[in-house]
């Protein structure tokens, strides 16, 4: 059972997040806070598991005055339960806000548009490390060293589409055995074991997109 801490501004928040949790097994609230004022001494007296943090955000208010509680609150939880899960509800779904969130200490953002069931079971995906967390978005940019041919930049952008060897290969017209040969000689020459690893790594050097462009 995860013990979890509710961090919010507003009762209704609360509120709304204890009835996502009531369809949602393996959590327990252990306390609801005021973000507004510091976590330290609640965060050491219940050591919750998991902080949802509120986002708390006000657009009435001065931007330029507005204190970012939420990001003090995640300050907070990172100094006082390291080992803790910390969550951040919001509506600002901006890269530059969930930058500031990731360096507050966030492992995961959350929108609030989301229906309550499914916060619950998004909750619970993230606490089990079923989600992949943080989303850094990288500049295209153009390989020049890249080692592959430019057959194997084509094939290598199917697999990372999820296509199989056999859609690979009535696509380009080639035998399955081809396109085994091409991926054979493209996992060797960028140092990975299977098309699981070739996709990330297409995906993360933007090999992809470079494809179309640059040949080697």
């Amino acid at each position: 059972m995860n013990r979890l801490l509710i961090v919010a501004d507003h009762s209704l928040v609360a509120h709304a997040i204890r009835l996502a949790l009531k369809q949602t097994a393996g959590f327990q609230v252990v306390g609801v806070i005021d973000g507004r004022v510091p976590a330290r001494d609640a965060l050491l007296e219940l050591h919750p598991d998991v902080v949802l943090v509120d986002d708390m955000h006000d657009p009435r208010a001065d931007e330029a005055r507005k204190p970012d509680h939420a990001l003090a609150r995640l300050r907070d939880a990172v100094e006082h339960v390291p080992t803790a899960q910390r969550l951040l509800l919001t509506l600002r779904m901006n890269d530059a806000w969930m930058n500031q969130a990731f360096e507050a200490g966030a492992h995961a953002v959350l929108s609030k548009t989301m229906h309550p069931v499914s916060l619950g079971t998004m909750l619970r995906e993230v606490v089990r490390g079923n989600v992949v967390h943080r989303f850094e978005r990288r500049p295209a940019a153009v390989i020049v060293d890249c080692p592959l041919t430019l057959r194997e930049k084509e094939i290598l952008g199917l697999v990372a589409e999820g296509a199989t060897n056999g859609q690979i290969a009535r696509m380009l017209w080639v035998t399955e055995q081809t396109v085994k040969f091409h991926l054979s000689n493209t996992y060797r020459k960028l140092g990975v074991a299977n098309r699981t690893e070739a996709s990330h790594y297409a995906h993360v050097n933007n090999l992809v997109t470079a494809a179309e462009a640059v040949a080697c």
